[in-house]
């Protein structure tokens, strides 16, 4: 969710000359301009194959091996490598291609902080009852985030807390005043809103029709996996 950034790049209060600073530190997927868009923070694919004629080799964005986002979040559901005293949680959608882009990057930025624990809420072993009560149905609505003495925070703050606790908190420290707040708030519960739809998946009714009805038939069946 890189609308407050722009938000901050259209801010009066920010210099031409420290947007530029800051926009050279940004990680490469965030910088990156798309061929058939202006603006400068829609990621482009994670893995690409760089001179085919050449020797051959992919760019690795998370560790020495090559990653999947979507086929190596079960992987991840649990987090096991997740430090013991992280200071927020993050709970996301490891089903959302769009949504893996931006936990993988934070994922990255926390080998250095140890500071986030990851959770993917579409893992069968996530438990609402571990994580203040929050199910499936609530956390596919809009982020949420969980700090370590169980506050939960939401939309952009949630964001901005996770941002913080890598490092990153300049990318959303505008979102804390108003106006830009409120405005952050309302263009991230549009995204949140047809998040399902933009990234061409069933609408939220669907998949929690499709959940219950494979949770019924995996009643008896200890190998059954959702």
């Amino acid at each position: 969710m890189q609308m407050a950034l722009r938000l901050a790049a259209a801010s009066p209060v920010v210099r031409r000359t420290n947007l530029s600073l800051l926009l050279s530190s940004l990680p490469p997927y965030l910088t990156t301009k798309s061929p058939s868009s202006s603006s400068i923070f829609l990621p482009n694919p994670p893995f690409l194959p760089l001179n085919q004629n050449g020797p051959r080799y992919l760019i690795r964005a998370i560790s020495g091996t090559t990653v999947d986002p979507v086929t190596s979040k079960k992987e991840d559901a649990n987090d096991d490598k997740s430090p013991e005293n992280w200071k927020i949680k993050m709970l996301y959608d490891g089903e959302c291609p769009l949504c893996m882009r931006e936990v993988d990057m934070l994922r990255e930025r926390n080998k250095s902080y140890g500071t986030i624990k990851f959770l993917d809420i579409s893992s069968d072993e996530y438990r609402p009852e571990e994580n203040q009560g929050l199910d499936y149905e609530t956390v596919m609505g809009r982020i949420h985030a969980i700090l370590s003495d169980g506050t939960v925070v939401t939309d952009v703050e949630a964001f901005r807390r996770l941002y913080e606790a890598v490092g990153l908190g300049w990318v959303y420290a505008i979102t804390k005043y108003e106006p830009i707040a409120t405005i952050a708030d309302t263009v991230y519960g549009v995204w949140a809103k047809y998040r399902l739809q933009i990234t061409g998946r069933p609408s939220l009714e669907e998949v929690l029709e499709a959940r219950r009805k494979k949770e019924e038939m995996c009643k008896d069946s200890k190998a059954c996996k959702m």
